[in-house]
């Protein structure tokens, strides 16, 4: 084999090389954005939404107890409810909130804290601390629906940006084929080449 067939048979494979290589950081860039999407989806949106699904029922359990006055809920099971509420905020405060979520987020922190100072003044159960403690759930109840709305919308938006990724996906697997075919081309012609050496 001649020193310039050599250099055609190197300059083919370096082709078909350099494609695959390029191809191949663009795949994993766009696979690495479909599965940091779908971590997200999970770990910050789905996870999300199911403590905020169990405050609210713990919320809710609070609200009967006021509304019939069950004072017994109050000395015996109130205790435990409030140390699973703080559970489920310092688990949430754990996932990845948005700035309109992280304002949200310390409005119904406050609203809590307040919630359970008031519960602590219950025993005198006048009419004015009832009025209260009704009020701060409905605020907590509000912050609760802001938040559920959130992750909706935080949950579309990563779903949009894998769906994106998977396209670009599809389209540089189309552009790859192409190319390929395209260098098979090529390569057959260096290949086939063979220039006319002057006598």
């Amino acid at each position: 084999m001649t020193f310039f067939n050599k250099i055609k048979w190197i300059l083919g494979i370096l082709l078909v090389f350099v494609l695959i290589a390029i191809t191949n950081l663009i795949d994993r860039n766009n696979f690495v954005r479909v599965r940091d999407s779908v971590v997200t989806i999970y770990e910050d949106r789905l996870v999300a939404k199911e403590l905020i699904y169990k405050i609210s029922k713990s919320v809710n359990k609070k609200e009967i107890a006021l509304t019939t006055r069950d004072s017994s809920f109050f000395i015996e099971k109130n205790p435990k409810l409030n140390s699973q509420i703080n559970n489920y905020i310092s688990r949430f405060e754990q996932t990845k909130l948005t700035q309109e979520e992280s304002k949200i987020f310390e409005d119904l922190k406050s609203n809590f804290n307040s919630l359970f100072d008031a519960e602590k003044n219950k025993l005198n159960s006048n009419a004015e601390n009832y009025t209260t403690l009704f009020a701060l759930i409905a605020d907590i109840n509000d912050n609760l629906d802001d938040l559920s709305i959130i992750q909706i919308s935080e949950g579309s938006k990563q779903l949009a940006i894998s769906k994106k990724a998977i396209n670009t996906v599809e389209l540089f697997t189309q552009i790859e084929i192409y190319l390929l075919v395209f260098l098979a081309i090529v390569i057959q012609i260096i290949v086939i080449y063979n220039p006319k050496v002057k006598k």
